[in-house]
């Protein structure tokens, strides 16, 4: 069937929906939610047998929802009703939450249910929630109300009234910042996390550092009581019972108002006290002949100086008596490349992308040229840009199922990339294939990566499963009694491509189109970084995503 995505903008579950919905053989086209002209020419243009929205901020135009089936996917249990569902449910401790998919109607979210499903809560960001546990659930309630479609057409089924639903939830008021206001003389360690962890990705939670105002976000509880102080690039405060780390700020009186770390927002921050790093963002472990590294950066962005340790890290357990290195990445982000955030608000952008492309590159160069291990990349969240090809330095590729990648750079003003991927994506999909994957510029789901051998494998019912087959699989790999001669066809194979065309010339030829992205006369790539760290609202739908829209695009007649 033909499946129109109406949503504000193509995030994270619409790219789950849009990948999974498109493997299951539907016609699906998005429209991102600019105004109700728009919507409704979209709607004339696909002639969509459903319409489905899984993120919106305003309500369906009267016109189409009177008309067409239109199922709204809400972030909160049966009943819940309001635009901050998972901002509350984080802030009142709930232990259990949901997703319900309902009918669109006058009045929002309160239509009709098609389908609903639960999850357990954990401590954790409402970001990390609704990439994780509310994605997971929002695509079982989808599939399960298209499989109610025809029954619904035919006069089978009937979707539940409100009403009749014995509904838990209930209407609230979209939250306010008096309503995440920290009192830090009153407020325990657990209360401040449940506040910044409800506003994190937007809205931030207001408050005030070094006395001027600024928004917080990446809250973690800190081992001590009373101190104040920074850690790495964020600040110790303390709390009622104890203390936060706060790693980063969004300040609303200078500079460019995005979210930074912390002492880069306020160079001030610099003399306080350092204090040891009881949580760092890069950790090793180590077991039967397998080294994990793990690096669990916000938001999956690598800046100059996240890469450079990175590396000394990689050097170091590369240093070891192991067989195996697994890059882990972090529970939420594999790696989403290049920090656009830091490279806006640097005194000289051009000259900080460089040195951050460089600095990605140092960390590629030394895992391809690894000769004394095998190293695997595990991929537990999703990956994009220099952050998929990153994952293509090593040797294996897993990922847990559900991850979505997206392998490629053009959405950010037609950037050429770099990360050696001209030298490891055609060897692992073909030249067609990689030619493809960089125009295209759409998600790939796990089975189509697979598929297109852009991974080697993919596996777990959710993190923790992942995590534990993947040591599990790598342990095995270790112990495996043709270990050495995997290893020496490793070498020969490296060898053989050395010879053929050195790394060095792969990376001078991508950094030769980077320094024209960075510093040529065509100012794309700034202009685009400014709009995605600024979060710009779009102006139009990109025209790879709705097909609708595509030159010689006929209306179908069914």
């Amino acid at each position: 069937m033909r499946i129109l995505l109406l949503t504000h903008t193509f995030n994270s579950l619409t790219q789950r929906l849009f990948v999974d919905l498109t493997a299951r053989e539907h016609e699906v086209s998005v429209e991102l939610d600019i105004n109700d002209s728009v919507t409704t020419e979209a709607v004339t243009l696909f002639r969509p047998h459903l319409i489905l929205a899984p993120y919106l901020r305003r309500a369906i135009p009267e016109s189409v929802w009177r008309n067409h089936v239109c199922l709204i996917v809400h972030p909160g249990i049966v009943g819940d009703r309001g635009t901050s569902a998972l901002d509350w449910a984080i802030l009142e401790g709930e232990t259990e939450w949901g997703v319900t998919v309902l009918q669109a109607e006058a009045v929002m979210d309160a239509g009709p249910i098609w389908a609903a499903e639960t999850f357990a809560m954990r401590a954790a960001t409402k970001s990390s929630l609704y990439r994780n546990e509310v994605t997971e659930a929002a695509l079982r309630a989808v599939l399960t109300a298209i499989e109610r479609l025809p029954d619904y057409h035919a006069g089978r089924w009937q979707p539940v009234p409100l009403d009749a639903a014995n509904a838990r939830g209930r209407l609230r008021q979209t939250m306010k910042q008096g309503d995440r206001a920290i009192d830090w003389e009153e407020d325990d360690t657990l209360t401040v996390l449940r506040k910044i962890n409800a506003a994190d990705g937007f809205p931030g939670v207001l408050d005030s550092l070094f006395g001027k105002p600024c928004h917080l976000y990446d809250a973690h509880a800190f081992p001590a009581r009373g101190v104040l102080g920074r850690v790495r690039m964020g600040i110790v405060r303390a709390t009622r019972d104890g203390a936060v780390w706060i790693g980063y700020v969004r300040r609303a009186d200078v500079g460019p108002r995005i979210k930074l770390p912390t002492i880069v927002a306020f160079p001030e921050a610099a003399d306080l006290p350092e204090h040891a790093d009881e949580a760092a963002d890069i950790h090793y472990e180590e077991t039967d002949g397998v080294g994990c590294l793990h690096f669990d950066f916000y938001n999956g962005a690598m800046g100059t100086a996240a890469c450079e340790r990175l590396l000394a890290a990689y050097q170091q357990a590369r240093s070891r008596p192991t067989r195996i290195i697994v890059f882990m990445g972090g529970p939420d982000f594999f790696s989403n490349g290049l920090d656009l955030n830091l490279i806006e608000a640097a005194v000289n952008p051009p000259d900080e992308s460089w040195r951050n492309i460089s600095a990605m590159d140092d960390l590629c160069q030394a895992i391809l040229e690894t000769d004394n291990h095998l190293t695997v990349s595990a991929l537990q969240g999703n990956a994009g840009a220099g952050g998929a090809f990153l994952a293509l330095a090593a040797d294996q590729v897993w990922a847990r199922n559900g991850v979505i990648l997206n392998p490629h750079y053009k959405n950010m003003g037609n950037l050429y990339g770099s990360e050696y991927w001209t030298y490891r994506l055609p060897r692992r999909v073909g030249e067609d294939e990689a030619r493809k994957i960089m125009r295209h510029r759409l998600p790939l789901g796990d089975e189509e990566a697979r598929r297109l051998g852009f991974i080697d494998a993919h596996f777990g019912r959710d993190t923790a499963d992942f995590v534990a087959q993947v040591k599990h699989r790598a342990a095995a790999l270790a112990a495996a009694p043709d270990f050495a001669e995997r290893l020496s066809a490793k070498r020969a194979r490296r060898a053989a491509d050395q010879a053929a065309k050195p790394l060095a010339q792969y990376r001078a030829e991508e950094l030769a189109h980077m320094q024209r992205n960075f510093y040529g006369f065509d100012p794309s790539y700034h202009v685009a970084r400014h709009h995605f760290v600024h979060k710009t609202p779009h102006s139009w739908t990109p025209r790879h995503l709705a097909r609708h829209r595509e030159l010689g695009w006929t209306a179908p007649q069914d």
